[in-house]
């Protein structure tokens, strides 16, 4: 009969593992190539990346290439994420006595030969202060391996949960309502007025003009991103509105999304007015907010979305600023206002699942000294 036996550094890694992924929100990655060691990821965590490594490491020539091979790692995971930076906790389980561990710029390297010691290593609890009462240390072997499958699949299950209910398809409304409703008022401005390409219906119907809006025509910042300079204009917006918007909907929800594109229509709105003082009019700065909505809410689940952040969102914006700096009679003021506004009233109204109330109340707070900036600016 074969017994097998868990020994040492496989007990001090399933409750290494344990505690991190329970405890402290980090969440496995797999890493092509790597062998006993075990990679944890949470971009949110005192330190983005965790390493735990059972290798053996028996002398100074390997530790370095070890540290090298971290880095390599490191830099794949900091391009997928689109993290500034990024650094490493690297946790050594099987380190020769004679070697003297040293840190990288960005990677903490500590030997652990005892969970006892881990647990009483005040720098360890000052980053990690339910080391000591939450790490497990009083099963072995079996009871071990059986507590820690058990823990972690309960929280795979919850961590699913709440990720199906931000990405699972939603009943889509908001977005087909404020398509509907600039398609509305585009077809009044040829019944009671000239057409939507004349100068005196656009401010008859509430396009943004500063010297309107300076003596008390504050509405228009409102009313302007529901009008549109044309057929092409109008077609432009709306195809833009209901892919992007359908998205963001799912994402957020249908009213938070209708107060970023409402917020970041208005902002945009402001910026544009405040800058220069011709009519302008479209949702191209909402639509923009939408944008910016998604660069936020991207940002804390780029595990998920990187790869379209950086591939598709992040392009489009460019492209589309490039092109308002490129070509006349485009309002880039605006879409810069919107593409901030989005920004803001995301941070400030929150992302499901991973906003803090500190982002949220700094959103706000930002928020509120940019719109009383640019309001001194245009009334001054």
């Amino acid at each position: 009969m074969n017994i097998n036996v868990v020994n040492r550094n496989d007990e001090m890694l399933m409750a290494l593992i344990h505690y991190f992924i329970t405890e402290e929100n980090y969440t496995p990655i797999v890493v092509k190539g790597a062998k006993d060691e075990v990679w944890l990821e949470n971009l949110d965590g005192p330190y983005r990346i965790i390493r735990i490594n059972s290798n053996h490491i028996h002398n100074k020539e390997q530790l370095e290439f070890d540290l090298f091979k971290t880095s390599n790692v490191m830099r794949q995971i900091k391009k997928k994420t689109l993290s500034l930076n990024m650094n490493a906790l690297n946790i050594l389980l099987n380190v020769s006595d004679d070697v003297s561990l040293k840190n990288n710029k960005n990677i903490a390297s500590i030997k652990v030969d005892e969970i006892d010691k881990l647990t009483e290593d005040k720098e360890m609890l000052e980053v990690f202060p339910n080391l000591a009462s939450k790490l497990i240390k009083d099963k072995a072997g079996l009871d071990l391996i059986v507590n820690v499958t058990n823990d972690i699949n309960q929280k795979t299950m919850r961590d699913n949960e709440a990720y199906a209910k931000v990405f699972e398809p939603k009943k889509i409304i908001v977005t087909p309502i404020l398509i509907l409703l600039c398609l509305v008022i585009f077809i009044l401005m040829y019944i009671f007025g000239n057409g939507s390409e004349d100068i005196y219906t656009l401010i008859k119907f509430g396009a943004n003009y500063q010297p309107l809006v300076k003596t008390g025509g504050v509405w228009r910042l409102v009313s302007a991103m529901f009008l549109h300079i044309g057929v092409i204009h109008l077609a432009c917006n709306m195809y833009s509105l209901w892919i992007i918007g359908r998205q963001l909907e799912t994402f957020l929800g249908k009213f938070k999304f209708l107060l970023v594109y409402l917020g970041s229509g208005i902002l945009g709105s402001l910026l544009s007015v405040t800058l220069h003082s011709s009519v302008s009019a479209g949702a191209s700065g909402a639509i923009f907010g939408l944008l910016g909505s998604l660069l936020y809410f991207g940002y804390h689940y780029r595990l998920y979305l990187g790869s379209v952040m950086r591939t598709q969102v992040i392009p489009v914006i460019l492209l589309n600023l490039l092109i308002g700096f490129t070509f006349s009679g485009i309002d880039n003021f605006a879409h810069i206002g919107g593409l901030i506004g989005g920004y803001l009233f995301t941070m400030a109204l929150g992302v499901p699942g991973k906003s803090k109330t500190s982002d949220k109340v700094n959103g706000w707070i930002v928020i509120v000294i940019l719109v009383a900036f640019l309001c001194y600016m245009l009334f001054r």
